[in-house]
């Protein structure tokens, strides 16, 4: 009889402890994790800035200093993502340069004893 859920199996049986035979863990696995979530944090951000300052933009009615906030507002949103891109592409040539591989410094491998 087939399983109607499936079957569920630890993370650990695969990657050993703290992740050493396995992919990367423990504090670099956090680390990354925690700079992947500002930067999507940071482009969520930037996203809704624009929104909003297109609304105000739309709003403005010709008033002059509202025009001048709502581009404002929309010129360093879009300097926000320009410099959040731009470190994604320089860790990609750096990477490159220094290591041989783009990926070395966005996604870290620390290889164990076991590697």
């Amino acid at each position: 009889m087939d399983d109607i859920v499936g079957e569920i199996t630890s993370p650990l049986s695969n990657t050993g402890y703290g992740g050493i035979t396995g992919s990367p863990g423990g504090p670099i696995l956090l680390l990354t994790n925690i700079i992947r979530l500002m930067f999507v944090g940071a482009g969520i951000f930037s996203f809704i800035n624009i929104l909003v300052a297109g609304f105000g933009f739309m709003t403005a009615g010709g008033d002059s200093k509202k025009i001048t906030d709502a581009w404002n507002k929309i010129w360093q949103s879009l300097l926000g993502l320009i410099f959040i891109v731009g470190s994604f592409a320089l860790a990609a040539v750096f990477g490159q340069i220094l290591f041989g591989d783009a990926t070395f410094i966005l996604n870290p491998k620390i290889y164990g004893p076991g590697q």
